[in-house]
């Protein structure tokens, strides 16, 4: 099995000054949507994908028509994530699912001068009225999907989150490493940089703590193959092919 894990666009809180709050459930910027466009085509081309290993020599092999063949997407319920979401789906033709377990670390907040206040997060209705494609686990609701009484979330929440999907990954990748057709089954997931590099750590069985970081940029893309054995190879983390210097956030 193979995963690719690829931040959201630039959210109008990456692209505030520091002395601002952050607003909660930002949205992409002008820029966010552009690097989302650019991700899609990057993907649907595959035309730059790497070889895919193989098991039975161990080395690298290029097919004669190389692609992502990526079958299954998915997403945070954050509304930057959503909307990074949109035109992958439509270049790739595929139904993304929701995944409220992938989403940033902090949930859905603001800081204010009273402290910080916790908000729901989209509603279900929200969501289908702006992403009617898209699958909806029965976690997201009329009542939106993050518990407000939590407020911001602690960092050992979000790595409990991370090693529970980890976990999931792991046993997909024994029970469906292959499609029917023998090509390995390709996962992507659009999430956020902390939560990344979260499960980077969990899937590699690295201690959780904020001592070093997977940085990604906006739409970074990291791959990790799944191979016999439970072994994993981390092909490589954080990369931007499809963007220009200039859009690099």
């Amino acid at each position: 099995m193979e995963l690719y894990l690829i931040r959201h666009g630039q959210s109008v809180n990456n692209a505030l000054p520091e002395d601002q709050p952050p607003v909660q459930d930002a949205p992409l910027t002008e820029l966010g949507l552009k690097q989302a466009e650019q991700l899609a085509v990057y993907l649907a081309d595959g035309g730059n994908r790497d070889p895919r290993y193989s098991p039975a020599t161990g080395y690298a092999e290029r097919e004669e028509t190389p692609t992502f063949g990526i079958t299954d997407l998915y997403c945070s319920p954050m509304h930057r994530a959503l909307q990074t979401t949109r035109p992958v789906a439509a270049a790739l033709g595929l139904k993304p699912e929701i995944w409220i377990d992938i989403h940033e670390h902090g949930g859905v907040y603001q800081t204010t001068p009273d402290g910080i206040v916790g908000y729901p997060g989209r509603t279900r209705t929200q969501v289908i009225a702006d992403f009617p494609d898209y699958v909806l686990p029965e976690g997201l609701t009329e009542n939106g999907w993050w518990n407000v009484t939590l407020g911001s979330e602690p960092y050992y929440t979000a790595v409990a989150r991370a090693i529970k999907v980890a976990t999931e990954l792991k046993r997909r990748a024994v029970e469906t490493p292959l499609q029917s057709d023998g090509r390995p089954t390709c996962i992507a997931l659009i999430s956020h940089g902390t939560f990344i590099d979260a499960l980077i750590k969990a899937l590699l069985n690295q201690l959780p703590n904020r001592g070093y970081y997977y940085l990604h940029y906006n739409t970074g893309i990291t791959r990790i193959d799944f191979v016999e054995n439970e072994r994993l190879l981390l092909r490589y983390v954080n990369r931007v092919p499809h963007l220009t210097p200039d859009m690099i956030s």
